[in-house]
């Protein structure tokens, strides 16, 4: 066994790692909790108390 033996394996295993994880982002089991994370950077819950929509803060130009 040389160091070519060596890369191959570590090849065809790194492909069946990265196939694995693309069946299991593309399960149908996961689709509602992957999209209920795509929705949260547009939830708004309001709790810090400003209002970005408003365009008042410190970052405003005078």
């Amino acid at each position: 066994m040389d160091v070519n033996d060596l890369r191959s394996g570590v090849t065809v295993l790194s492909m069946l790692v990265f196939l694995g994880i693309a069946a299991w982002a593309w399960s149908q089991r996961n689709r509602s909790r992957f999209d209920e994370a795509a929705q949260l950077p547009f939830q708004h819950d309001g709790s810090d108390g400003s209002d970005r929509s408003t365009g008042s803060g410190e970052g405003e130009a005078r």
